[in-house]
């Protein structure tokens, strides 16, 4: 390691002041620099000269930004943010002030992880919540779909312009239409909109809630976000397998409180009538008609109903 007393030489040395001067005329005849300048005359030359380091900094970032290369691979000192110079008036003289101010993409990206974490999922494939955002292309995959995807755009625009509805959205199809996809995309334009919202696979859910029994704190809060949450989403309902206590105390109690507060919205591959029948039968007490066409009352009146046609664009 060098000395102190070497350092010092070497700062002393002609080569070093020489090549010292040589950047500081460099910048100070930057084509960046000298607009700046123009557009502060006020500036005295010796200012510019004490703020050589923040001069430097402004110009190279104001050119890395000028030929982008992505947000990834923002080859400025501070990833997505850029030198932004200013000149604020401080016991009567001009000063240089200096600001790492957030460019374009590092604005969309920060809004995009905003909206993100307005969206939770149990259980569901991120990649259908990733994906999900261009509905569009889902409707050019297979034009069958067009209805169910126009009938998906008014939804987010009503509540854009209207607020937020109690009545929800009921999609049923066969498989691999794109109804996960297409409440994904919902989910999304919405969470921009500053709506929160939940989407809950519900056969691995239903089995979670089961050995949630003996977890009641954890039961609660499970519970409590879901009659609260702006959107809530079921999706595949009718693929669980139901127990008279998930169906009766659980599901019963989060639609009772969202009835008529907030909406709630389901994907299926069954059709409203073949729901209460499966919502009738239990694997512990069989066919219990009345109390499927109980939980029935808590979700037909409170859903428009949106047929997905296509082909089954799994693994395609």
């Amino acid at each position: 390691m060098e000395s102190m007393g070497d350092l010092l030489q070497q700062l002393q040395s002609p080569s070093f002041r020489q090549r010292s001067r040589s950047i500081a005329e460099q910048v100070m005849n930057d084509p960046l620099v000298r607009e700046f300048h123009s557009e502060h005359p006020d500036l005295q030359e010796e200012q510019l000269r004490l703020n050589m380091s923040r001069l430097y900094q402004y110009a190279r970032d104001r050119r890395n930004c000028s030929q982008c290369p992505g947000l990834e691979r923002c080859p400025n000192d501070f990833q997505g943010h850029y030198c932004n110079l200013t000149v604020e008036q401080i016991n009567g003289q001009p000063q240089i002030v200096d600001s790492r101010t957030p460019c374009g993409l590092q604005l969309a990206y920060e809004h995009e992880q905003q909206v993100r974490q307005r969206i939770r999922s149990f259980y569901v494939d991120e990649r259908a919540l990733r994906e999900g955002y261009d509905a569009v292309e889902i409707a050019r995959k297979d034009m069958q779909r067009v209805s169910a995807v126009n009938r998906i755009f008014r939804y987010i625009t009503d509540t854009k312009e209207h607020g937020l509805q109690t009545q929800g959205l009921y999609l049923e199809g066969s498989f691999g239409t794109g109804k996960t996809f297409l409440m994904g995309y919902m989910l999304h334009e919405l969470a921009a909109a500053g709506y929160n919202g939940v989407i809950v696979y519900m056969p691995d859910f239903v089995e979670d809630l089961k050995s949630m029994i003996q977890e009641g704190q954890k039961l609660k809060e499970t519970t409590d976000l879901l009659k609260n949450c702006d959107l809530l989403v079921f999706d595949d309902i009718g693929a669980e397998n139901l127990s008279p206590w998930v169906r009766d105390h659980v599901l019963g109690s989060i639609l009772n409180y969202r009835m008529n507060r907030k909406p709630t919205f389901y994907t299926s591959n069954y059709s409203l009538q073949d729901l209460e029948r499966h919502l009738s039968f239990t694997s512990r007490d069989g066919e219990e008609l009345y109390k499927g066409q109980r939980l029935m009352d808590r979700i037909r009146p409170f859903v428009d109903v949106v047929t997905v046609k296509g082909k089954n664009q799994r693994g395609s």
